[in-house]
């Protein structure tokens, strides 16, 4: 999922997250080694972080109708210097967990 927005305050976030069934409730993982071209690194935890909970807040929205139980694997990410930071990652969560939903069938209010 791409999220770019350019303006004065632009936003850049590109995930790849693969969703599969879970027991219960939400689960987030990094894929083990996974690398991201950023400095600074330090930056990137809080950047996953936000995308985890752009997805899981998709995810459990009541007019869905259903109560979702998915693990999320991130898979790929890219983050630009001059875009990227916690708001743009959220919003690509919530993206990608909006069309796994519509793959799903899961009807959109």
């Amino acid at each position: 999922m791409l999220h770019q927005k350019q303006n004065c305050a632009p936003h850049f976030a590109e995930i790849e997250v693969d969703f599969e069934p879970a027991a219960e409730g939400f689960v987030f993982e990094v894929a083990r080694g996974l690398t991201v071209e950023y400095e600074p690194a330090e930056d990137l935890p809080r950047f996953f972080a936000a995308a985890a909970a752009g997805i899981e807040e998709q995810l459990n929205l009541p007019e869905h109708g259903v109560v979702t139980a998915a693990r999320a694997v991130l898979r790929r990410a890219r983050a630009d210097a001059f875009g990227s930071h916690e708001l743009a990652f959220k919003i690509a969560g919530y993206l990608a967990a909006r069309k796994a939903l519509e793959r799903t069938g899961v009807p959109r209010l």
